[in-house]
């Protein structure tokens, strides 16, 4: 019997909830498929800062790297939100881990689920057949590049007067450009075979060279794909006005993080969407929506973004594609036979059919 050990790490707000249904489905997926996923929990985010002051505790790390795979749930809350840099924040500890798994690719799916398909703001006709890739560079850019605020002296100022200064430094390695177009690259050749690639090349030097090696990539290795360039604005733009034309999507951290957020949102809800971090060690698998500190506790959250990324595990860490299909059939079975957590529910959903979490992970289990 293949043996899997997985590093659980709830993290923060509903975290707890969902991520308890994620191990629900993993064991009756193991049950039926004869693998054998056991589990080493740990603390990330605000719930490592109340315990250990730090938002990525040395034991948390050390079990992630020891783990096969790593399944996160959430961080964050009011609690923990400051803007002084001298104390700890919860999002520190998933960009650390991120960093310290060298993480530097992020595969976001944005499908649209036929049952939810009026859950979307946009029109019917716009988002049938949306199927696309996001692929987000995950470790390079403004968010690890070097920052600083500070005051200027008086007459340091534009107007000769002192006042605070910050700044925040974008910054890309060519290896780092060339590895991620080919994972956007190899994912296209398993989908459509068309890769958009996302920048600022009209303005940013780090664009440029990112346009630049992307094409470079692109003529030497890749010619049976397609390639087009757009502009960060303009991509925003269209992926509201022609989605169902992606394909695959690959672009910086900060844009990726921004873009994927918007294509999530043409789904009609995060609470549907996982995500995939892969790179050179253990992949990380996460819901796409944050921790809903506001439900937290009230058994309502949605668990099944956490459920797919479950799903993405599957497929992408363990090879097990016939158990990754069940999964993936067994939410859509549920949804096609109207049950809804109170996020994606629709006027015309039947009050007996909108349950809370612990019950829409029973109904996926009871599909599997």
């Amino acid at each position: 019997m293949a043996s899997y050990r997985i590093c659980l790490l709830p993290g923060d707000g509903i975290g707890p909830e969902i991520i308890a249904e994620g191990v629900k489905v993993l064991d009756a997926v193991g049950a039926k498929h004869g693998v054998s996923f056991s589990y080493d929990e740990a603390l990330i985010g605000g719930a490592a800062i109340d315990a250990c002051a730090t938002a990525l505790p040395e034991a948390t790390l050390a079990t992630a790297k020891g783990a096969d795979a790593v399944l996160l749930a959430a961080v964050g809350g009011p609690k923990w939100d400051t803007t002084d840099p001298a104390k700890p924040r919860p999002e520190q500890g998933l960009l650390g881990i991120r960093k310290e798994l060298g993480l530097y690719t992020n595969l976001r799916p944005v499908q649209i689920f036929p049952a939810l398909a009026e859950a979307s703001t946009l029109k019917p006709e716009v988002v049938d057949g949306v199927d696309m890739m996001i692929v987000r560079e995950l470790t390079g850019g403004l968010y690890f590049g070097e920052r600083a605020r500070f005051y200027d002296e008086p007459g340091c100022g534009s107007q000769g007067t002192p006042g605070q200064r910050a700044y925040d430094t974008l910054e890309y390695r060519e290896y780092e450009i060339e590895r991620i177009a080919r994972q956007a690259f190899e994912a296209a050749r398993k989908r459509k075979k068309k890769v958009t690639s996302v920048d600022k090349a009209n303005v940013l030097e780090t664009s440029r060279l990112w346009r630049e090696v992307v094409h470079r990539v692109h003529e030497q290795e890749y010619v049976d794909i397609e390639l087009e360039d757009l502009l960060v604005d303009n991509a925003a733009m269209q992926l509201i006005n022609r989605p169902a034309d992606f394909d695959v999507v690959v672009t910086e951290n900060m844009f990726g993080d921004i873009l994927s957020d918007e294509a999530a949102q043409i789904t009609g809800s995060l609470g549907m969407l996982a995500s995939a971090s892969l790179g050179d060690g253990a992949a990380l698998y996460e819901p796409s929506h944050g921790s809903a500190p506001d439900i937290a506790g009230a058994g309502v959250a949605n668990p099944l973004a956490q459920i797919l990324s479950v799903e993405m595990m599957l497929r992408y860490s363990f090879n097990l594609t016939a158990a990754a299909d069940d999964v993936r059939r067994a939410v859509t079975a549920v949804l096609d036979e109207g049950w809804r957590t109170s996020d994606i529910k629709d006027a015309g959903t039947a009050a007996d059919r909108v349950v809370g979490t612990a019950a829409m992970g029973d109904l996926v289990v009871a599909h599997l």
